[in-house]
């Protein structure tokens, strides 16, 4: 998957990502629909990111990983600003 965030910079999961960073961006991907604010998402992040691919242990979020969750912060941002 391509996600191309809001400056412009482009990322291949595949490529720019491992499989548990995957995983985590898969279960934040939903969290970015449900959220009720970016505070709960940064939690859910954080969450995810210290139990690890199936329960393996804690990873560590590469660039590639936290620019991604940030632009994907800035729409939970703009869907709660729509809704309000």
């Amino acid at each position: 998957m391509i996600i191309t965030t809001t400056s412009g910079r482009s990322f291949d999961t595949q490529k720019d990502l491992t499989a548990p960073e995957r995983h985590v961006l898969q279960k934040l991907f939903a969290w970015q629909d449900m959220a009720d604010s970016v505070e709960q998402f940064r939690e859910k992040k954080e969450e995810a990111l210290k139990k690890g691919w199936n329960n393996s242990g804690p990873i560590r979020a590469s660039v590639a990983l936290e620019l991604i969750v940030k632009h994907m912060e800035n729409k939970v941002v703009d869907r709660l600003e729509k809704k309000a």
